[in-house]
Formats: structure tokens, C-alpha cells, sequence
């Protein structure tokens, strides 16, 4: 039996959850409300990560590079897509779109490696994956299917690259050289985008508060806390950040919920209470 997360590792896996959701309305934010395209949000998301996650690391590291190049392609993958989905996306659907593909990437591969959830904890991930379905069914609140895809795509390579930190020895060190081996990627993608390039002052903070505080911070407390977590645990919990960031698209930035919306919420949130609920039992 795996031993009770320490309250400190609960902690960071609290805030790192929190920096998630932020990540999801200051992307649409900046997306909807500034000139800023996607491909400069990216660059600038990663760029001020990699900074600041380079001061974080460097007691430690002294400079030298850590994590991977392939770990460092999933990163890049991810944040990439994740911007371009929010072109036609609420912040609630790319967040549920989001996590719902991390769920079966992470919760998939514990299952392929012996983690057994047990039949209530099979029974979570399917009513979560139900609510997914019924989000994406056709109709007239459905989302756009080509940003819906991406964010899907999105979510698949960020499930990777959790798996690729979980067996990560120093994970500040690496989350840090990850993002500094992104850059040259990122430099490809604005030079592949370069006749539509746009940035302004709002969307460039807005960047930088997503790429610094959280991404940058959000995933240091994210791979602190996730050796603590089974990956069918680790994968839900990711699940709750579609709620909070519902509850925040709605507040901040005026977003409806559709019926159809909450209904898929409210099945996510129940799976996710079936599968966390079993692993603590």
C-alpha cells in the first residue's frame, strides 16, 4: 500500500492543480481579449518558464542542462497545441478536452504497467470519459471540431510528458532543462508563423504570468508531489481543474455554461470522486 501523501507534497500538488486551471483562462484570455497570436503566446509562455525555472534549479544544478530532448518535444507539443486550440475554445471545453486526454494517456499506461484500479475505479474513468463523449457529441454547442482535436492532441502529449517526470530524480532540474530545450522549437514555430505574427503589451503579460508562475512554478510543485501519486490517482486529480476553471471562466472572464457543459462536468467530477475515493480505501 502506497503511504499518505505528505501535507507539504498535498500542498504542492494543490497549487500546481491551481496553476493549471490559471494557465487555461490567461491562454483564452490573451487569445480573446489582445492582439496576441497563438504562436508568440507560446514563445513567450516558454521563454519566461524556462527563466524562471532556471533560477529555481540553479542551487542545485549550478547551470548544468538536465532533463531530454524527447521529454522536451512532448512539452513543446503540448503547449503548441494548447494555444492554437484556444483560438476556438472556451476556457471551461480546452480544460475538460484537456484533462480528459491526460487522463487516459497517464491512467492508460498505469493499467498497461499493473496498476489496478479496481471496478470502482474503472467505473470512474468510464463516467469521466462519458462526460467527454457527450461534450463532443454534434449539436449546436458542441465545440469546434478542429480545436477540439488539437486540444486533445494537446492533452496526449502532456499525459507523456507526465509519465516521462515520473520516475524523474530531480524534477526541478529537469522540468528546468526541459522548458531551456523547448526554445529552439519555439524559435521554429514563430519562424514557420512569422507573416501573422502579433503581440501587444496585455497579451505579452498575460504570457509571461502563464509561462513564469503557472507553468514555470506550477510544474516544479507538480512533479514534487507526483512520485507520491499512482498514476490512476495522478490522473484524475487532474481532472478537477475543468471545475475550478469553469468556476473562473464564468467569474473572470464571462463565460456562459451551457447545459450540455455542466452535464459533462458534473459526470468528469463524479468519476473522479469513484477513483480517488477507491485509492484511498
Amino acid at each position: 500500500m502506497r503511504a499518505a501523501i505528505p501535507p507539504l507534497r498535498l500542498l504542492a500538488a494543490g497549487l500546481a492543480l491551481a496553476g493549471f486551471a490559471a494557465n487555461s483562462l490567461l491562454c483564452r484570455a490573451a487569445l480573446s481579449g489582445t492582439g496576441t497570436d497563438p504562436a508568440s503566446f507560446t514563445a513567450l509562455r516558454l521563454a519566461s518558464g524556462a527563466v524562471v525555472l532556471a533560477l529555481l534549479a540553479w542551487p542545485r544544478t549550478g547551470g548544468r542542462p538536465a532533463g531530454d530532448w524527447r521529454a522536451a518535444l512532448w512539452l513543446f507539443g503540448y503547449a503548441a497545441l494548447f494555444s492554437f486550440a484556444y483560438l476556438g475554445l472556451t476556457a471551461a471545453t480546452g480544460a475538460l478536452l484537456l484533462f480528459a486526454a491526460v487522463q487516459v494517456t497517464v491512467a492508460g499506461a498505469g493499467l498497461l504497467a499493473g496498476e489496478r484500479p479496481g471496478a470502482p475505479g474503472l467505473a470512474g474513468l468510464a463516467l469521466a470519459l462519458a462526460g467527454v463523449v457527450v461534450l463532443l457529441l454534434p449539436g449546436l454547442a458542441a465545440p469546434p471540431p478542429a480545436a477540439a482535436l488539437a486540444m486533445l492532441a494537446a492533452g496526449v502529449a502532456w499525459g507523456l510528458y507526465t509519465l516521462r517526470g515520473r520516475g524523474s530524480r530531480a524534477p526541478l532540474a529537469d522540468t528546468a532543462g526541459n522548458f531551456l530545450r523547448t526554445l529552439p522549437m519555439a524559435a521554429v514555430l514563430l519562424a514557420l508563423a512569422w507573416p501573422g505574427l502579433r503581440l501587444d503589451a496585455g497579451g505579452a503579460l498575460l504570457a509571461v504570468l502563464s509561462g513564469a508562475l503557472a507553468s514555470g512554478l506550477g510544474y516544479a510543485l507538480w512533479y514534487a508531489a507526483l512520485p507520491w501519486l499512482r498514476a490512476v490517482t495522478a490522473a484524475s486529480l487532474q481532472l478537477l481543474v475543468p471545475v475550478l476553471t469553469a468556476a473562473a471562466g464564468v467569474a473572470l472572464l464571462g463565460e456562459p455554461l451551457s447545459p450540455r457543459l455542466l452535464l459533462a462536468g458534473a459526470a468528469v467530477l463524479a468519476g473522479i470522486a469513484l477513483v480517488v475515493g477507491h485509492g484511498r480505501r
